[in-house]
């Protein structure tokens, strides 16, 4: 069965992560997603992650964004090539695009000039900053904005005496690229009502926010420990010149309720690490109960937020670090499942690749890659019962679909090799390479 998208065509103006992972979540529920590239590729083809011959333009980092989409080379600076493009924009139904604010009018891909070529087109656009205020004009990445916004002072992790880029995932990219893929959802159900299309904005920034905003909401007569120093303190603190581990020792301070300690955190057993994640008041006692923990937490009278309580939360905590360094993670696991507390043990991301309840549930799957063979990545991150998702296909060549999308478009082989020959558009890179002892021309 097709997809729930199936029959809507996504023209992706994107480039490196958040607008790539967008065009996979919706060619993942069935859309056609053509990514039209620039002669020279996504840069993110050539991210150090680069696999097969150089003239290829593979990468491991380009393969984990954009699979399910064809692919196609414009030279936008050329006048056919601009055609070509408004083109496939006629034939379409969204368009994303995640350029500086100022490059989609140069290119001839700004809503406005969209808009009159397909009248109810929905359009996303994402920027850095948004479209208003000082910043607007500003480029940005992920590392720009997880330091912008408090990411990764909240973090807490410094290296080398400055704070940490988080390194596991561009966190804000992705949460623009599933932002996105929500804000083309909603504009074109608002058009099966209404008939009318749209521009949807987002921007790193406001989805760096989003992701903070258990952090970042102030409350003034409830305002967090770190509210409090940043308000109170912070101006002085810097005017002061500390280096910026005191200052993240400072602002790290009381960074969790006693509340929580010791049962929202990591520990390391015997043999190694395991989670634990108790956030309500009997999932804490059954944890405690089951560890055989004295916790006065529980007793009558006891006031957590006094100086008493502070100290008996902090011995709390050693004990229970004690505890489970006496027996290996196994036994911890096994005893904390037995009563019903969550736990697990501490993976690295390169294991969930073979993992056995990710490939039961379908979210690792199998693709056939014509330079890196047979690879394996996150599969469909939902399940729908009457329009299941597909994620078959890889990643796209270079400019793989040039000809093909062409073809569909009602160009002529005259036409297409005029096309080509002027360089308005391109197609796959000339020449044979192999893969699995499979040429591939």
């Amino acid at each position: 069965m097709a997809g729930p998208l199936d029959g809507i065509k996504v023209i992706e103006f994107s480039e490196i992560i958040a607008g790539p992972v967008s065009g996979v979540l919706l060619s993942d529920l069935g859309a056609d997603v053509i990514k039209v590239e620039p002669p020279w590729g996504d840069p993110w083809r050539t991210s150090p992650s680069r696999i097969g011959p150089p003239d290829a333009r593979e990468s491991r980092g380009f393969i984990a964004v954009n699979r399910g989409k064809r692919s196609i080379r414009i030279d936008l600076t050329k006048s056919d090539g601009v055609k070509v493009a408004h083109r496939l924009v006629a034939h379409a139904d969204v368009v994303v695009t995640n350029h500086r604010p100022d490059v989609p009018a140069k290119l001839g891909i700004d809503y406005e000039t969209l808009s009159e070529v397909k009248p109810d087109l929905v359009y996303c656009e994402i920027t850095a900053f948004g479209r208003s205020g000082p910043e607007r004009a500003k480029p940005g990445y992920d590392i720009i904005l997880q330091a912008r916004t408090g990411l990764m002072a909240t973090n807490g992790m410094i290296d080398n005496g400055v704070p940490r880029v988080i390194r596991g995932s561009p966190l804000i990219d992705f949460a623009t690229g599933y932002a996105v893929a929500q804000g083309v959802l909603a504009g074109l159900f608002h058009r099966q009502r209404t008939g009318r299309g749209q521009k949807i904005e987002t921007s790193l920034m406001a989805n760096a926010l989003a992701i903070q905003m258990l952090s970042l909401t102030y409350v003034p007569d409830s305002p967090s420990a770190q509210s409090r120093m940043v308000r109170e303190d912070l101006h002085a603190i810097r005017k002061a010149g500390l280096p910026y581990p005191e200052v993240n020792a400072l602002y790290q301070q009381n960074d969790r309720s006693p509340a929580y300690r010791p049962y929202y955190r990591t520990f390391q057993t015997k043999d190694w690490v395991i989670a634990v994640g108790c956030l309500s008041e009997p999932l804490r006692k059954k944890m405690a109960d089951a560890m055989g923990l004295d916790d006065p937490r529980f007793k009558p009278g006891y006031d957590q937020q006094s100086e008493a309580g502070l100290e008996s939360a902090r011995q709390v905590v050693l004990e229970a670090e004690r505890m489970f360094l006496e027996e290996p993670a196994a036994h911890w696991i096994e005893l904390f499942e037995r009563v019903g507390v969550p736990v697990a043990p501490l993976k690295f991301v390169e294991e969930m690749v073979f993992d056995e309840q990710a490939i039961a549930n379908g979210m690792i799957v199998e693709q056939h890659h014509p330079i890196a063979g047979t690879v394996r990545t996150v599969g469909p991150i939902l399940k729908m019962t009457d329009s299941p998702n597909v994620a078959e296909k890889s990643s796209p060549m270079l400019g793989e679909h040039s000809t093909e999308v062409l073809s569909g478009l009602g160009y002529t082989k005259s036409e297409i090799e005029s096309l080509i020959e002027s360089g308005a558009v391109l197609g796959i890179v000339a020449g044979v390479v192999r893969a699995n002892n499979r040429e591939v021309s």
